[in-house]
């Protein structure tokens, strides 16, 4: 059938304004719940004006570097010989203000989420389920509304006023804005959430020896308002990258490519799949649901309910789409590859971070011997879990290639995040559960009820790695996708095509592979001394109150919480510009030279083969770089929480001791570098799309 490319924008930028309605609707529906006492909602009023102000601090720091960089376009945009556009700028501003957008907004509703979730908790399981689960169905749902929105109505618009080439890079501007925001959005929010975790930890449980969450502990407010500022802003900021690009990458190709890509309704297919994605994912929120007393294989399977039905809908949507648009069955093996290996790397890194099962179960049992052999075995974990991950990958690429070509890449990466609203709704709703059983804790209720929040807790520690997995293996694909794009743009710009021949045989390929390939390890040991710097202060902090406040320990003065959430802030804001800075530096700095190196002794150096030699080699070394933190850091915090539930001694214990001394290590690995990484590759990426018309046109 038929299809223009104005009737399906408008169709997928209707459905957004649904998505956007619904999460108004879920935000509603949280905030008419019941906040529990004063002392619980005084508590979670530090949460949230600790949040509000780092991110507000955060957003005006970045905002400067939007301005840069969209005077940067515009002013290449009017050099006439640059084939760039100005509408790029556009593009660009409109992309980090939507994602800017998401994650305000997703964290509003999980800093208010977490108390409502605690009262809720002390009248059932179910009820404290669903209340943080549907915050964090506000979140998922406005990364897709969003990204969904603003690529129909900029491709609807673009298609009529530019041409093919410059239609393209114009459209990648959308997620280059996306990940601006990302890289600071994870890096910044990930140094803050661990320095304060770290720094809370270290001094509260090891050295002083009180609970996680005690309100006598400093830190503990600069925790809780990390756990949002990191894994909900952060987080939805990197998928809202994810999504958008995976579009784009796939309209590009299309765009610029041959055969079965080169149609309209090879264009509009993407967009059609994660439009059908995003209804699917709102239906599917309402099968996460228990029972009173379940235990976390029933909490667990209450979770994958929600997103194995929305796979197997969005699998049967794919299909029919692909029949409709008479693509044919290429298309929907080369979607439904990347939908069946997004479930599959979700598992596998499940497996591997759970409690439920013996790898973390063997590292905690390791705790017995000592913090080092804790650490040793827990690096041993990540860098065994990137097998499978890896595999999938190869798998899912190889199959997605041989039916559609490096279109078909794309489209794996499509179906792999077109249950995006409902999976990163099981992700955000964590750092809730984390909130509501700190607010439990500080606040003095009842067992009962802190059994049930570190129920959800427990769960949200398995989805968010979980998470983590999907995140890492989606924006391998991304990338890959956004990689061909590029090379496809660069050849079609050049009236030539990039042969493996002339690839393998250039020099400068491989010292693009060598530079890429460094980047993710500099990139994440700058963000790991961010962490340390950060934490060390927080840890002189926490110890300076214990030692000078008069009867602190004894619970008869309160700390100063605030102290520490202005070192985790002013620490976050000021180390999380360089990593930024590196991301974008990199490929504009090569682009540069290739232009200036045309025709000259610098070309034998420089050129646009070292730029696709970055991009490659920074793909594969990232994404099991990213892999292997993940899931380690994943397993140190898991192992830690099943030698609490009672294993080894439980609380207290040698072997718990040694155990948190594992999850210290690993937070900075799960939290802040591991999904760090995913940015940078999809950033290198996207910033050389943007540039590709710059690069062939040698202004």
């Amino acid at each position: 059938m038929e299809l223009s490319i104005q009737d399906a924008t408008i169709l997928a930028a209707v459905i957004a304004a649904i998505g956007l309605v619904f999460a108004a609707w879920q935000r509603t529906w949280v905030l008419q719940q019941d906040a529990g006492s004063e002392k619980m909602q005084s508590i979670s009023s530090a949460v949230q004006q600790g949040a509000s102000a780092f991110l507000s601090r955060e957003y005006r720091a970045i905002a400067l570097l939007v301005v840069v960089v969209t005077a940067a376009l515009l002013l290449l945009s009017a050099i006439p010989e640059s084939g760039m556009s100005a509408w790029t700028a556009l593009a660009f501003l409109c992309g980090a203000t939507a994602s800017g957008l998401a994650g305000y907004f997703g964290m509003y509703i999980a800093v208010r989420a977490n108390v409502r979730t605690t009262q809720a908790a002390s009248r059932s399981l179910n009820q404290g389920l669903r209340v943080a689960f549907a915050s964090g169905t506000v979140m998922g749902t406005l990364v897709v509304s969003l990204a969904l929105l603003g690529i129909s109505l900029l491709f609807l618009f673009f298609t009529k006023e530019l041409e093919a080439m410059q239609a393209a890079s114009a459209l990648a501007g959308f997620g280059f804005g996306g990940t601006s925001i990302a890289i600071f959005a994870r890096v910044g929010g990930g140094i803050y959430t661990k320095a304060a975790d770290v720094g809370a930890d270290l001094v509260g449980k090891t050295e002083a020896g009180i609970p996680e969450d005690d309100p006598r502990n400093p830190a503990t407010i600069a925790d809780n308002v990390g756990d949002n500022v990191g894994d909900v802003a952060g987080m939805g900021s990197d998928l809202f990258e994810s999504y958008a690009s995976s579009i784009i990458a796939a309209i590009s190709l299309a765009t610029l490519g041959s055969g079965i890509a080169a149609s309209t309704e090879a264009q509009i297919f993407p967009l059609l799949v994660a439009a059908a994605g995003l209804i699917i994912g709102l239906v599917a929120t309402f099968l996460v649901r228990t029972e009173e007393g379940a235990d976390q294989e029933q909490l667990l399977a209450a979770i994958r309910r929600g997103i194995y039905s929305a796979s197997i809908a969005v699998g049967i949507a794919v299909i029919a789409l692909a029949w409709w648009l008479e693509l044919g069955e290429s298309v929907i093996i080369a979607t439904l590859s990347g939908l069946v290996g997004g479930v599959l790397i979700g598992y596998f890194t499940e497996y591997f971070t759970s409690a439920g099962y013996s790898p973390t179960q063997n590292l905690a049992d390791s705790a017995g011997g000592g913090a080092g052999i804790v650490v040793i075995r827990g690096l041993a974990l990540g860098m065994m879990s990137t097998l499978a991950p890896v595999i999938i990958v190869i798998a899912v690429t190889l199959i997605a290639t041989s039916a559609t070509g490096l279109y078909g890449v794309a489209l794996a990466a499509v179906g792999m995040l077109s249950t995006l609203g409902i999976t990163l709704a099981t992700d955000a709703y964590g750092p809730v559960a984390d909130n509501a059983g700190g607010i439990a804790e500080m606040a003095g209720l009842a067992e009962s009820v802190r059994e049930r929040t570190d129920a959800l807790d427990s769960l949200g520690n398995t989805t968010a790695a979980t998470g983590k997995g999907f995140a890492i293996g989606s924006a391998a694909m991304t990338a890959l996708a956004l990689t061909a794009a590029f090379i496809t743009a660069l050849g079609a710009a050049l009236g030539e095509s990039t042969t493996l021949q002339a690839l393998v045989l250039d020099p400068r390929l491989i010292t693009g592979l060598f530079l890429g390939a460094l980047l993710p390890f500099i990139f994440s040991a700058l963000t790991m001394v961010a962490v340390g710097n950060a934490a060390q202060q927080i840890v002189e902090e926490v110890r300076r109150q214990f030692r000078e406040i008069s009867g602190l320990l004894a619970g008869e003065n309160q700390p100063d919480y605030e102290r520490c959430v202005a070192i985790s802030t002013d620490s976050a804001i000021r180390q999380m510009l360089a990593p930024g800075v590196i991301a974008v530096a990199v490929p504009t700095l090569i682009a540069v030279l290739t232009v200036l190196g045309r025709g000259n002794a610098i070309e034998d150096y420089v050129s646009a083969t070292t730029l696709i030699g970055v991009l490659l080699g920074s793909l594969v070394s990232a994404f099991m770089l990213a892999v292997m933190m993940a899931n380690a850091g994943g397993a140190w915090d898991n192992a830690k929480k099943f030698i609490e539930a009672g294993a080894l001694g439980g609380k207290g214990s040698a072997a718990h001791k040694s155990a948190v001394v594992g999850d210290t290590v690993g937070d900075p690995f799960k939290d802040t570098s591991g999904p760090s990484l995913n940015i940078l590759i999809k950033l290198l990426a996207i910033v050389s799309l943007v540039l590709a018309p710059l690069i062939a046109s040698g202004a």
